[in-house]
């Protein structure tokens, strides 16, 4: 990853509301949708589930990459291309809220692996130079209905500050054509109090004493105090005039008075909370990552209005004591106490894959909260509308209304439902083919 300034995050927002604008100033000419009709789709005959209403039987109308017109009763452009979706349903593009996509390809090549850098604090740092948009798990990702992604750095070792995560659509040629938004969120490992944790040189669990390890972490939080006490004076000095420039500073002088999200990764209770304290501290504008332990402390988290972006549903139990469905049970709970949340692949937790080629089940991991209390409605919503709304871009995502991106799907059943098949996806109001390397690989192997 390569040093850039945020001005590209302001212009990726500008060029966003500006897409929307000429969207609307051509549909209300007369004319527009003569003008427009090279590059109308309409979705004919599915039911459409648009997450902010009620289904319905009808029409979608894309024109030059958005929706142009939803319902039952839509008209359609003269000379646009038909998707007959009959029997079908039509859904919101899902929306995985934070994952490593187009970081990592094989985990034992290094060379192949660019989710995260050196050093303990790189706010300057942007996943979005180091995305590779030709990475075999998108296609592998996008098959199972996930069109737009939150792609986020990660920290190496004790590291603190991982970089700027960045909102990509998952299809174009370079980074440049996939990026909504270059920087939409800061990332943060919070200092936890580790008491165990993996040594891979011998492969056993470490054991390290309590107080050994609640030092390190206060070093480590006092640490990420002074940077932000840094940042305050470097922010006040380069108003004046008077500070060489220092991209790490400038960086994070950008999160300050909620200039920019920030995701904040921490599981256990203690942590949590005091993640919530250091935040409110620095006026930040808090999203709490992997909160596996978030369901201790709901009603605090949704006083405060903290969205979470969770950590794996299906995962093991943190706790030798926790009952099995405890990390199940999770989303469905922080729901009813009125916390908004989001899933995520790439937010801890969890087993299997892991990383990014984890991504293409996270509508399973929804699922998965359905069967443990979760509604429905709320888990599809969770998988769409929710994680747009927690980083700021439900204007232009998460739900089927005129003027919002074109991201789509067309399926057989629930995207929920792991027998669903994607018979269509569209991002960007383009058309995308689902062929990808797992598809490829049975189909050889099926014909030997």
């Amino acid at each position: 990853m390569v040093d850039v300034t945020k001005g590209c995050r302001v212009a990726a927002r500008a060029a966003v509301a500006a897409v929307v604008a000429v969207a609307a100033v051509v549909a209300a000419a007369p004319g527009g949708a003569a003008a427009a009709e090279a590059t109308a789709l309409v979705i004919e005959g599915g039911t459409v589930h648009p997450v902010s209403g009620p289904a319905f039987v009808g029409r979608v109308v894309v024109v030059d990459g958005l929706i142009a017109a939803a319902g039952p009763d839509a008209a359609a452009p003269a000379g646009a291309t038909v998707l007959d979706a009959a029997g079908l349903h039509v859904y919101p593009g899902l929306f995985d809220a934070m994952s490593q996509l187009g970081l990592l390809e094989v985990g034992a090549v290094s060379a192949t692996d660019d989710q995260a850098e050196m050093g303990l604090y790189n706010p300057h740092l942007r996943a979005a130079t180091a995305i590779h948009p030709a990475s075999e798990v998108i296609p592998v990702t996008r098959a199972n209905g996930v069109t737009h992604s939150v792609v986020a750095p990660l920290t190496a070792g004790d590291g603190v500050i991982a970089g700027q995560a960045a909102l990509v659509n998952l299809a174009g040629w370079t980074v440049e054509e996939m990026a909504l938004d270059p920087a939409i969120a800061m990332v943060i490992a919070w200092p936890e109090i580790e008491t165990r944790s993996f040594d891979f040189s011998t492969f056993s669990v470490r054991e390290t004493p309590f107080n050994e390890a609640k030092e390190k972490a206060e070093e480590r939080r006092d640490e990420l105090r002074d940077w932000f006490q840094a940042a305050r004076q470097y922010a006040r000095a380069a108003d004046g005039g008077r500070a060489a420039r220092d991209l790490k500073l400038e960086a994070l002088a950008g999160v300050l008075d909620g200039g920019q999200r920030v995701v904040i990764l921490a599981d256990a209770e203690r942590d949590i909370e005091a993640a919530v304290a250091f935040a409110e501290a620095e006026g930040l504008d808090l999203v709490l990552g992997g909160g596996r332990d978030a369901w201790k402390v709901k009603d605090m988290l949704a006083g405060k209005e903290i969205p979470v972006v969770l950590g794996l549903t299906q995962s093991l139990p943190a706790e030798e004591d926790d009952p099995y469905d405890r990390p199940f049970r999770t989303a469905g709970e922080l729901v009813a106490a009125g916390v908004k949340i989001a899933f995520a692949s790439g937010a801890g937790g969890g087993f299997g894959p892991g990383g990014p080629h984890q991504s293409r089940t996270t509508p399973y991991e929804s699922a998965m909260a359905v069967a443990y209390g979760l509604d429905p409605d709320a888990a599809l919503a969770a998988l769409t509308l929710y994680p747009a709304e927690i980083f700021g871009v439900a204007g232009s995502l998460g739900t089927i209304e005129a003027g919002k991106i074109a991201n789509l799907i067309v399926t057989d059943g629930s995207p929920l439902a792991i027998t669903t098949q994607v018979r269509h996806l569209i991002i960007a109001g383009q058309e995308v083919s689902t062929a990808n390397r797992h598809r490829d690989l049975y189909e050889r192997y099926r014909a030997r």
